[in-house]
C-alpha cells in the first residue's frame, strides 16, 4: 500500500473525496449567495434555511405525497424559488437603496423564523431519506471505494454551477438580468420589465440553495440546524471568492473543499478553522477577494 507523508492512499483520497463533496455544496450555495449579492445588492442571510427548507420539501414530498427523488430534484427547487419570489416582491424590493444591513438583518429574521418554525414541527433529530435505487452501491477504483452517489453529487453540482454561469454570462437574459441591477433606468428605457427581472434572479438564487438541500437530504440528516450548519463557512467562501464574483464563488467553494479534506488529513484539529484562516489572510492581502473587482 502506497503511503505519502505516513498517510496511506485510500486514507488521502477518502478525505479527498469527502473535500470534493464538501465544496460541491459549498460551491452551489455560495453561488446563488454571490449571484443575489452581485446582481441585487442583497446579502442573503437566509440563504441556509432555503437550502435547508429544500431539503424539507423534498422530505415532505416523499413521506406526504409519495413523491420520489427524482421529481424532487425539479419540483422542490421550484416550489423554494417561489417562496423566494414572493419573499422579493413582498419585503426585500423595499430594502435595496438602503443600507446594506437592513437586508441582512431582514433575511437574518426570516432564517430564524424558517429554522424556528420547523424546528418547532419536527424538532431537532434529523429526518432520514433514502437514496435513490439507481444511485446506491459504489465502484472500486482500486484505491478507493466510490459510492454511486458522491459521484452523482459531483457531477450535478458542476453542471448546475456551469449552467449557471453560462445563463448570466453567456446569455441575453444574463445580459439583461446584469443591466438591470447596474442601470435600471436605462434598461427600463427599453421596454424590459426590470422589477420582474430582478424578482426572477432571487428566485433563481435561491432555487440553486433548494438544489442543494435536495442533493444534500441522503447523504445528510434532513433537519432544521442543517443551514445554520453551513451559512456561516459559505460566507467565507464567497469573501475569499470576491463578492458579487459568480465565478469566484465557484472555484473557490471546490477549491476550500480540497484545503479542508487534506487539513483533515494532516493537521485534524485546524480542520474547523482552516476557511476562516484562509479568510483572514486573503482580505489582508486582497480586500475585494481572489476574483473580485476592487472598489
Amino acid at each position: 500500500m502506497i503511503d505519502i507523508l505516513g498517510i496511506p492512499m485510500p486514507a488521502l483520497m477518502g478525505q479527498l473525496l469527502l473535500g470534493l463533496i464538501n465544496g460541491a455544496f459549498y460551491a452551489m450555495l455560495s453561488l446563488g449567495l454571490a449571484l443575489i449579492f452581485g446582481l441585487l445588492n442583497i446579502i442573503n442571510f437566509a440563504h441556509g434555511a432555503f437550502y435547508m427548507l429544500g431539503a424539507f420539501v423534498a422530505w415532505m414530498s416523499l413521506q406526504y405525497l409519495g413523491i420520489g427523488y427524482w421529481p424532487s430534484l425539479i419540483l422542490s427547487p421550484l416550489i423554494v424559488g417561489a417562496v423566494g419570489m414572493a419573499v422579493e416582491r413582498v419585503f426585500l424590493r423595499h430594502l435595496y437603496n438602503l443600507n446594506h444591513l437592513y437586508g441582512l438583518l431582514f433575511t437574518f429574521g426570516l432564517a430564524l423564523i424558517l429554522e424556528g418554525s420547523f424546528r418547532q414541527i419536527y424538532g431537532v433529530s434529523g429526518q432520514s431519506f433514502d437514496i435513490p435505487e439507481a444511485l446506491s452501491g459504489g465502484i472500486n477504483l482500486g484505491f478507493i471505494f466510490l459510492p454511486v452517489y458522491r459521484a452523482w453529487v459531483l457531477g450535478a453540482a458542476f453542471l448546475m454551477c456551469l449552467a449557471t454561469w453560462l445563463l448570466v454570462e453567456k446569455t441575453k437574459l444574463g445580459a439583461l438580468m446584469r443591466g438591470a441591477t447596474e442601470n435600471p433606468d436605462l434598461v427600463l428605457a427599453f421596454g424590459v420589465n426590470v422589477p420582474v427581472l430582478i424578482t426572477l434572479t432571487y428566485g433563481l438564487g435561491v432555487a440553486l440553495s433548494a438544489f442543494a438541500g435536495v442533493l444534500a437530504a441522503p447523504m445528510y440528516s434532513v433537519s432544521p440546524l442543517m443551514g445554520s450548519h453551513l451559512i456561516i463557512i459559505v460566507f467565507a467562501v464567497v469573501v475569499i471568492g470576491g463578492m458579487g464574483s459568480i465565478m469566484g464563488a465557484v472555484l473557490t467553494g471546490f477549491m476550500l473543499g480540497l484545503c479542508e479534506g487534506l487539513t483533515k488529513v494532516f493537521w485534524p484539529e485546524a480542520s474547523n478553522v482552516v476557511i476562516f484562516v484562509i479568510m483572514a489572510i486573503v482580505l489582508i492581502i486582497r480586500p475585494s477577494g481572489l476574483f473580485g473587482k476592487a472598489a
